[in-house]
C-alpha cells in the first residue's frame, strides 16, 4: 500500500542480507528507496526486481570506509531527490581471530567501517533530515555489542558496542531537529556473512543458547527496522533493540 506521501530512504549494504530485505519492505511501503552498496552489480540487480513489482528503488555504489565516497553517494542522492528520510545503516564486516593474535589491521578496519562509516552516512543524512525537521535513522548494531559471543570477535564486538553508544549520542543531538536515531541489535541471523562465518559446531552451539533454539531470519530483523523506520516510531529514539531469540535474557539453560 503506497502512502500519499513517499519517503525517500537509503540503505547501506543494501544489496543482501539483511538490508536487501529492508530495502523490500521499504519499497512495499511506498518509499523510494536508494539501495547502496560496494557492490554495484548485485545493487542493480536488487533495484530491478523491486521496479519490476511497483516498486521505486535506485542503486549507487558505496563505500561507507571512504569518507569521500559517503560524500559522494549523498551529494547524488541530494541532487536527485533534495531529501533523505530514513537511513538504514546495514554495512559492516566481520573476521574472526584470536584475542592474542588479533591483527591490528583489521581491527581498524572493522571500527573504519562499521563505527566510522556509520558516523559519516548518519551525519550526511541527517543534514538532509534537518531541512524537513523528520529523519529515521537505523542503524544495525549486534547482541556481539551487549556480550562476547564466542571467541575472535574481539573487533566486531567492540565495533558493535561503540554503534549502540554512537546511536545513543545521535539520538540526544537530533532530537530538536524531529529526527529518531535507534539500534536494532540481531542475534544470529542466517545471511552470506553469518554463512561464511559460522562454522556447523558453533551455529549448533549458538542455537543451543537461545531460547528460541534457532537462528533468526533477515525478515524479522527487517520487522524491526520497518517499525523504528516508520511514522508511528515518533516517541521512540536511543534504543537499542534485541532481535535474537531471547539470547540476551537467556543465563544457564537446560537446568
Amino acid at each position: 500500500m503506497h502512502s500519499t506521501f513517499s519517503r525517500v530512504a537509503v540503505v547501506t549494504g543494501g544489496a543482501k542480507g539483511i538490508g536487501a530485505e529492508v530495502c523490500r519492505r521499504l519499497a512495499l511501503r511506498g518509499d523510494k528507496v536508494w539501495i547502496a552498496d560496494l557492490d554495484l552489480s548485485q545493487a542493480q540487480s536488487l533495484a530491478e526486481e523491486l521496479v519490476q513489482h511497483g516498486g521505486r528503488a535506485k542503486a549507487i555504489e558505496l563505500d561507507v570506509g571512504k569518507p569521500e565516497s559517503v560524500a559522494l553517494a549523498f551529494a547524488a542522492i541530494d541532487a536527485e531527490d533534495h531529501r533523505c528520510d530514513v537511513l538504514v545503516n546495514s554495512a559492516g564486516i566481520a573476521k574472526v581471530f584470536p584475542f592474542l593474535d588479533f591483527p591490528l589491521a583489521n581491527f581498524v578496519d572493522t571500527l573504519n567501517i562499521n563505527v566510522t562509516g556509520t558516523l559519516l552516512c548518519a551525519q550526511h543524512a541527517a543534514r538532509l533530515m534537518v531541512r524537513h525537521r523528520w529523519g529515521r535513522i537505523v542503524n544495525i548494531a549486534s547482541v556481539a555489542g551487549f556480550r562476547a559471543v564466542g571467541t575472535g570477535r574481539t573487533a566486531y564486538g567492540t565495533s558493535k558496542g561503540a554503534v549502540v553508544a554512537l546511536t545513543r549520542q545521535m539520538a540526544v543531538e537530533l532530537a530538536e531537529h524531529g529526527i529518531t536515531a535507534n539500534a536494532v541489535c540481531p542475534g544470529p541471523v542466517d545471511t552470506p556473512m553469518t554463512q561464511a562465518l559460522h562454522t556447523a559446531q558453533f551455529r549448533q552451539e549458538y542455537a543451543k543458547a537461545i531460547p528460541m533454539e534457532r537462528y533468526g531470519t533477515p525478515q524479522e530483523i527487517a520487522a524491526a527496522v520497518l517499525y523504528l523506520a516508520s511514522e508511528e516510531a515518533t516517541y521512540t529514539t536511543g534504543i537499542a533493540l534485541p532481535v535474537d531469540g531471547g539470547f540476551l535474557a537467556s543465563g544457564a539453560r537446560g537446568l
